[in-house]
């Protein structure tokens, strides 16, 4: 019997992008130390360029026209760029006096995002698209009355500088389960998803993660997934800025 295939992104010329698209800026960077005891992770060099600007490239490109952007760690600096960031309107959340985590950061973020569903980027996320644009095609794949959350996930295969044992297992109608503690998934989170309003609803005080809202998605059948069907670089160290710099030249 031959194993069951998972969904993957159908493109529709006709599904509109989120015109607003939350960028998840305030880490701390520790992984990325030394490069980051004097600049925010998001402002350090990827290919020529900070790797948030890679993320504001790929945002314009789509046909985003707003980015989100929360600032806690040298938020100065990062400020003193986004200040630079031409084609897009930005919105800087203030994360200065408390570190809010992705959830908390999502929360506090909520009212300058206009329009529902939106998207939401980490800053330090790397990606190749495959056939098309990929923040079009997962628009293409969302389905407002099932879904509150669309995760883009990425074999292992195709999960370059990653070590991880995976995120999550996907059934033939995209639906996602977590992997299971000491066992290994075969789909890693990119850091890009899309995601409704409905998701940051009766959230906790202060800081906290997305996986609570996740978790609860999975448990009302609301969180689904789609492959990215082109590269995705992890580049959480120092080691990973070089090995994908050299992944890039090598073709």
């Amino acid at each position: 019997m031959k194993p069951k295939r998972a969904l993957s992104l159908r493109p529709n010329i006709k599904a509109a992008v989120p015109k607003t698209a939350m960028v998840m800026a305030a880490g701390l960077g520790k992984r990325m130390r030394p490069l980051t005891a004097t600049r925010p992770k998001p402002l350090i060099d990827l290919a020529g360029k900070p790797m948030i600007d890679h993320v504001f490239d790929r945002l314009r490109a789509a046909g985003v026209e707003k980015a989100v952007v929360n600032v806690h760690y040298l938020a100065d600096a990062l400020e003193g760029h986004l200040e630079g960031v031409r084609g897009l309107d930005i919105a800087v959340s203030d994360e200065r006096e408390q570190l809010l985590e992705t959830g908390g950061g999502l929360a506090k973020a909520l009212p300058m995002i206009e329009g529902d569903p939106f998207l939401s980027c980490n800053s330090d996320n790397f990606w190749i698209d495959g056939p098309a644009d990929t923040l079009r095609l997962l628009a293409a794949h969302w389905d407002d009355e099932t879904m509150d959350a669309l995760l883009l996930l990425v074999p292992h295969a195709r999960a370059f500088n990653h070590a991880g044992k995976g995120d999550f297992h996907m059934d033939r109608k995209g639906r996602l389960t977590r992997r299971e503690r000491g066992k290994v998934a075969p789909y890693v989170f990119t850091g890009i998803q899309m995601m409704s309003k409905r998701l940051i609803r009766d959230v906790p005080e202060g800081p906290f993660s997305t996986n609570i809202l996740w978790d609860r998605a999975i448990g009302e059948g609301r969180c689904f997934g789609a492959v990215h069907q082109g590269l995705w670089f992890d580049v959480g160290r120092p080691q990973s800025i070089k090995d994908t710099e050299a992944a890039l030249i090598d073709g």
